[in-house]
């Protein structure tokens, strides 16, 4: 019943709470539909983390989408066999994983221990900062130290199976049954603020502004006084 409800029932409440949220904040509080930087406050400690957080975070995005949306045998017909993709998944996963987890680091750190950024931010602020830094924690965990403490543990023959049945509605938590528990940690965490996402400051990533680069010159002329 709880693998049940893990691997089944937790993905798609989450997804359903990812929508529904998003749909429900645009229509009702798009004005607080926004980052609410604290850069006036404090500037180097969040140009360090969020830069090494976004060059970290893309290709690590980017990986799980390659290990989880591509079937294994897929990958061998492109004649990227096991050995290869492990020293992607090893190397270059667990270097961008590092660096993502670093840049993490700094910003949670920064707004946990600067008092006047601390005061300024919501429950949901911190607890989004806290739960991304749990969430890269374990999957560089999984990565570097899971995989080599258990190397007969292939994630690709299960949790990737796993999750593409999930996307076509043929759910079956039994592909998870054998997960290592960091794996399991790592992936209801990502759940997690998927279903968080709506109603925190993340919503500002789709609020990218494409508008600017059409929009005309705005032009200042100085008037004189008669």
């Amino acid at each position: 019943m709880v693998d049940q409800f893990a691997w089944v029932i937790f993905p798609y409440l989450c997804v359903a709470v990812f929508i529904v949220g998003h749909i429900f904040r645009y229509r009702y509080d798009q004005f607080n539909w926004t980052a609410k930087s604290s850069e006036f406050i404090e500037k180097k400690q969040l140009m360090i983390g969020s830069l090494l957080f976004h060059i970290g975070v893309i290709p690590v995005i980017l990986g799980h989408v390659a290990g989880l949306g591509i079937p294994k045998s897929w990958m061998n017909a492109m004649g990227v066999n096991e050995h290869l993709y492990h020293i992607g998944a090893m190397y270059g996963g667990g270097f961008f994983g590092v660096v993502t987890f670093a840049g993490m680091l700094i910003l949670t750190a920064r707004r946990l221990t600067k008092k006047t950024i601390r005061r300024l931010s919501s429950v949901s602020d911190i607890a989004v900062n806290v739960l991304l830094l749990s969430i890269v924690f374990m999957g560089l965990f999984s990565t570097l130290v899971t995989n080599n403490v258990q190397p007969e543990f292939d994630y690709r023959e299960t949790i990737s199976v796993w999750f593409r049945n999930l996307l076509v509605f043929r759910p079956e938590a039994a592909y998870m049954a054998e997960v290592p528990l960091s794996f399991k940690i790592h992936i209801i965490g990502g759940f997690l603020i998927f279903a968080l996402w709506p109603f925190t400051r993340l919503v500002h990533v789709w609020s990218v502004p494409l508008n600017y680069a059409r929009r005309s010159y705005i032009l200042y002329r100085k008037h004189r006084q008669h």
